[in-house]
């Protein structure tokens, strides 16, 4: 029994770790300099530029070598890098799969000690593992959306500030200077992106991979079709706005109409789960049978892919994009 203790001790001091690992982030100045050559790195993958300039080394994928070398070799590693970089945070990918793996490793060694069942440990482990990918989905999430809602007030900026007789590159660093986060830390990445000699064409088109909004794109098409056509920019800004802002009127009125479907929605995914612990609670002898019985995790493995499937649907339902 003791040991039994001194191991669970261990892995909650190891999980503990890998939470603190997960949460801490690099300097500030080695993130501008590698954020300033991966715009040049992509804008030579366009091949839209003559930029001399020759990249001495790749974006270190981990703080771990051996790690950095082996993810390498996955193509996908790089979606990742961009998918945790929209949602605004500055770990590594190498360091968000070392948690996961060992989120996955501590869970199922846990559930093993615990439940003593192959396929709780098998739901254990992939539940945990994949645990910071949904928190960074999560992240990723809220920040798209809080850019959304300051965006048009970006544009606004951007539309006087040409009507004021000020060039596009100091309308940028307005925004920058004077919008709230999320807006600002994307605006002022173009802009010092051009400050390192990246022509505006890509330096536009890498806040649109940053940022992958239909309104962004809306909005780099606006400023470089009128750089090559010509046109009234501060009108062409003026409507861009006011169309954002109406769509997110017609997405409020929505969400006030869906809000009973939605409730719903909730209350259905969370009661199945919600019944189990009550049961388990109330009348542990009627739910041990669950766990005890050689059907019992089967059953449990095809009531968890069913409830999953069925939020998934619900959810569909009641989400409606505009």
């Amino acid at each position: 029994m003791s040991l039994l203790i001194a191991g669970l001790t261990f892995l909650l001091v190891v999980l503990v770790l890998a939470v603190v690992l997960f949460l801490t982030t690099g300097g500030g100045r080695q993130e501008l300099i590698r954020r300033r050559l991966e715009a040049i790195e992509k804008a030579q993958a366009r091949g839209n530029t003559n930029l001399e300039l020759q990249l001495l080394r790749d974006e270190m994928l981990s703080d771990v070598p051996a790690l950095h070398r082996a993810l390498l070799r996955w193509s996908w590693i790089s979606a990742l890098g961009r998918f945790m970089g929209q949602a605004g945070m500055k770990t590594k990918p190498g360091r968000l799969i070392l948690v996961s793996g060992i989120f996955c490793l501590g869970s199922g060694l846990l559930a093993q000690h615990t439940v003593l069942n192959p396929l709780i440990t098998v739901l254990a482990g992939t539940v945990a593992g994949l645990a910071p990918f949904m928190v960074v989905a999560i992240k990723r999430h809220r920040r798209m959306r809080e850019f959304e809602k300051n965006f048009p007030e970006a544009v606004d900026l951007l539309g006087r500030a040409i009507r004021s007789g000020h060039a596009i590159n100091t309308g940028i660093e307005m925004i920058a200077k004077e919008i709230p986060e999320p807006v600002a830390g994307e605006f002022r990445i173009t802009f010092e992106e051009q400050n390192f000699g990246l022509p505006l064409k890509d330096s536009l088109l890498n806040l649109c991979e940053r940022v992958p909004l239909i309104d962004v794109r809306f909005f780099v098409s606006a400023l470089l079709v009128q750089k090559e056509t010509g046109g009234n920019l501060a009108e062409i800004l003026d409507t861009l706005s006011r169309v954002i802002r109406e769509r997110f009127k017609i997405y409020g009125e929505i969400r006030i109409k869906t809000a009973q479907g939605r409730l719903t929605a909730g209350i259905l995914i969370a009661l199945p789960p919600a019944m189990m612990v009550a049961l388990g609670v109330l009348n542990p002898p009627y739910i041990r049978l669950l766990f005890e019985d050689p059907w019992g995790p089967y059953m449990l493995g095809v009531a968890a892919t069913l409830q999953i499937l069925g939020s998934v649907i619900l959810w569909k339902i009641v989400n409606i994009e505009v």
